[in-house]
């Protein structure tokens, strides 16, 4: 038995048959992470002592047959951007290369309280900013699929970590797409929940009315047993909300209409993505799906939009790091200001100086009506956008990426091709929607993914979609 293969639930299943112990499956997951991390980089630092103290926990709480929650046991890996008491979280930042989190975010807490086990930090594109983990300050994460390509970002650790079986599941976060992308580009699952299912409290911020955390899984059950885990309201959190107890386990693909938007199936889609995604929307249709054919007009603003509040944000977020509170300080030099430019300046690598100096821009007096402002507006009729899109559809399908995973230093010296990577993700993102990157097929050995788009806080909808499509492939 491959144990690194296992869904979560037969994982969940085979401890408490006990054909196998969580000290075995641990010893397992660590051992690939041994034999494979080296030549991908997925983990920044690995909690071998802790993922066993854990572990042998569980097959003591197995053995006195008391209650087993579905992902005890089950070994997990964690972006580097959400905290996990008494272990570093660095956000790929030298900025924070010596920080270690002082509290479990309230995400790790919900999984300690199913007593999962965290067998370490992913490697991430620095503060979650960018769409290849080529931006990180310490290694660049490579594709289990193809080691000279990227894994996609920002969350390109906690995807290749999955794919190379060096865990069963993952935590990522999601600003723009850098849940599902990786997801796409590594060949697994991965939810973009809706803005507010899940606490964001403990996840180092980068702009706070875009982040999400969420699963990323090699199916989209075993994605849904952790996004139900660790949703729901949070009192540390005013964002966050419940979600409606809806049962979409007796849903199926007849009678549901799925919506194609026009816009996301133009010029500049690789037409080996495009024959994938409409080989999958074909597949439903002859399930029983209804095909609809619809307009997101506003969606060729989006990126423009996002890379306008994304920034913004990003300037009023960081200004934390400034040498003074916590983590890198370079106080050499006459005076406070001497302290910021130093510490900022050697603890900030390029793309996040970039993405500070064009916020601060946007939000400058004189600047801010014409940008941000304007920017905010767009939002809003994007959001109405897809809001008359469902009232005619249940779901939408679109690519996740215009192209496949592509190779690593590409894209590094044109950050407006690198920001195109996002450009079918960002718009829900800027909505507030679930979206979610589901494994169709491969262009050669490079996966391709389907996106699925749901209405706030249908969430399950999607999960249950994107289950009864993985059924077709």
């Amino acid at each position: 038995m491959d144990i690194n293969n296992l869904t979560i639930e037969k994982i969940h299943e085979g401890l408490k048959q006990k054909d196998f112990s969580a000290v075995e499956i641990t010893k397992e997951y660590l051992r690939q992470i041994e034999k494979s991390d080296h030549e991908i980089g997925a983990f920044l630092f690995v909690a071998r002592d802790s993922a066993m103290e854990e572990a042998k926990k569980i097959d003591k709480r197995i053995s006195e047959k008391q209650d087993l929650p579905v992902l005890a046991g089950v070994p997990c890996a964690i972006k580097d951007i959400i905290l996990v008491e008494g272990q570093k979280c660095t956000a790929a930042s030298k900025i924070l290369e010596n920080y270690v989190a002082p509290y479990d975010a309230t995400v790790t807490k919900k999984l300690r309280e199913q007593r999962a086990v965290i067998l370490g930090k992913t490697n991430c594109d620095e503060f979650a900013m960018g769409s290849s983990t080529q931006t990180s300050a310490f290694k660049i994460t490579k594709n289990p699929c193809d080691l000279e390509r990227v894994p996609g970002g920002s969350s390109g650790g906690s995807a290749a970590a999955v794919a190379a079986d060096m865990a069963c599941y993952s935590l990522g976060t999601d600003t723009g797409g850098s849940i599902r992308q990786p997801a796409s580009f590594c060949g697994i699952v991965g939810l973009c929940p809706t803005y507010g299912a899940v606490s964001r409290y403990g996840v180092i911020a980068h702009a706070s009315s875009l982040d999400q955390v969420g699963p990323m899984a090699k199916t989209a059950k075993d994605c849904e047993l952790v996004f139900r885990a660790i949703s729901g309201k949070d009192n540390l959190d005013a964002t966050s909300n419940d979600l409606p107890k809806i049962n979409y386990e007796m849903m199926s693909l007849k009678n549901l209409k799925i919506g194609i938007p026009k816009e996301y199936f133009a010029e500049g889609l690789d037409p080996e993505v495009e024959k994938i995604i409409k080989k999958t929307i074909t597949k439903a249709e002859k399930a029983g799906a209804e095909i609809v054919d619809i307009s997101l007009p506003t969606s060729e603003f989006a990126l423009a939009c996002y890379y306008i509040i994304d920034p913004s944000e990003i300037s009023a977020n960081l200004a934390r790091f400034d040498g003074i509170k916590y983590g890198l300080s370079e106080n050499k030099g006459e005076g406070l200001l001497d302290v910021y430019l130093n510490t900022r300046g050697r603890g900030f690598g390029p793309e996040v100086k970039r993405r500070i100096m064009l916020g601060t821009y946007s939000l400058s007096s004189g600047y801010y009506d014409a940008y941000y402002k304007k920017a905010q507006k767009v939002r809003e009729l994007i959001r109405q956008d897809f809001a008359k899109a469902f009232e005619k559809v249940d779901v939408l399908f679109t690519p996740v990426s215009p192209f496949p995973a592509f190779k690593i230093g590409e894209k590094m010296d044109n950050p407006m091709s690198m920001y195109l990577a996002d450009i079918y993700t960002v718009p829900l993102k800027l909505a507030g929607l679930p979206g979610l990157s589901l494994p169709v097929g491969k262009i050669g050995n490079l996966p391709v993914g389907l996106q699925i788009i749901g209405k706030h806080f249908e969430d399950y909808k999607v999960l249950k979609t994107a289950e009864l499509v993985e059924q077709l492939q």
